[in-house]
């Protein structure tokens, strides 16, 4: 019932990233067109990168919450690191673009003749509703532990960023005039896009290539190990960890000792998963045992 409503949430999460974001581009191309800033032009097609995430988040939320089957018999979990390294490139892609459009204008400026008013009034309602999505995005990811719920309010919050600084930009441009401002704006845009983009690629590709828990999260288990060492009398050897989804993944060898039935043995892994899983959620185990003669355990 738990997992229903989680997913529940996540798409929930998901849709609502569309609708908003579907709202600002139809928005920002209006004042762009009308202003001829190349600035909210660039925001909109950050915005447009935003949309085909959100699409994407969603996706990868109904995918990877179907069960085990034939074809995929560890789950689906890793439809939303997939999911969050294609949001990632979207970003970079979408930030070389503003670039390039730009360094055009600075190249060949024009006159800017445009009606700041509307630019200016888009942009402040563009970073206040993203504001207040974003931060409902991260916190439903927080509670799920959905990279891809994360790299799509990760989207929405560069998107914060960037539209008060357009915003800021636009309004400077109004008060003293100076054009060159507008395609200047963008290029900050852009590179705040970029780090994004960077961001979000590094933590799915870690993912999707097995790579280790955060140093922080394998702290915690490697803790927990070690005083369930002390406190029960066992060794343990060979730890593992990876995630995939919104699952944590830990392999690792217990050895205890010879004379402990094999019923004892198995207590003891049943304890160690509980006091990780209180920990951390979200986390399947793979514990191998060995026994050990004591005072000739090799750890």
């Amino acid at each position: 019932m738990e997992a229903t409503i989680t997913t529940r949430g996540k798409k929930r999460a998901a849709f609502l990233s569309i609708v908003s974001n579907t709202t600002l581009i139809i928005l920002k191309f209006i004042a762009g067109y009308i202003s001829g800033s190349i600035s909210i032009i660039s925001e909109a097609i950050h915005s447009l990168s935003d949309l085909l995430a959100s699409f994407l988040a969603f996706f990868s939320v109904v995918k990877s919450s179907a069960p085990p089957d034939a074809d995929h018999q560890f789950g689906h979990g890793k439809y939303e690191d997939f999911s969050g390294l294609i949001e990632g490139t979207l970003i970079i892609l979408a930030s070389f673009y503003i670039v390039f459009e730009a360094v055009k204008k600075i190249l060949n400026p024009t006159e800017f003749a445009l009606d700041t008013n509307i630019a200016i009034a888009v942009m402040l309602f563009a970073a206040v509703l993203n504001f207040f999505i974003s931060m409902y995005i991260f916190r439903v990811a927080k509670k799920t532990d959905s990279i891809a719920l994360f790299a799509d309010a990760e989207h929405l919050r560069t998107d914060v960023y960037s539209s008060l600084a357009v915003f800021a930009g636009l309004l400077i441009i109004k008060i003293t005039g100076i054009a060159i401002l507008d395609p200047i704006i963008a290029i900050i845009v852009a590179v705040l896009i970029l780090n994004a983009g960077f961001n979000i690629c590094k933590k799915a590709s870690n993912n999707l290539l097995d790579g280790t828990l955060p140093l922080e999260e394998n702290k915690i288990i490697m803790d927990i190990l070690e005083d369930y060492a002390i406190s029960r009398n066992v060794h343990f050897k060979n730890v593992k960890t990876r995630k995939s989804g919104i699952n944590r993944e830990v392999e690792l060898t217990l050895l205890v000792n010879a004379e402990k039935t094999i019923k004892e043995g198995h207590h003891y892994c049943d304890e160690i998963e509980k006091n990780i899983e209180e920990k951390l959620g979200n986390t399947s185990f793979l514990i191998h045992l060995e026994p050990f003669v004591e005072n000739h355990c090799i750890k």
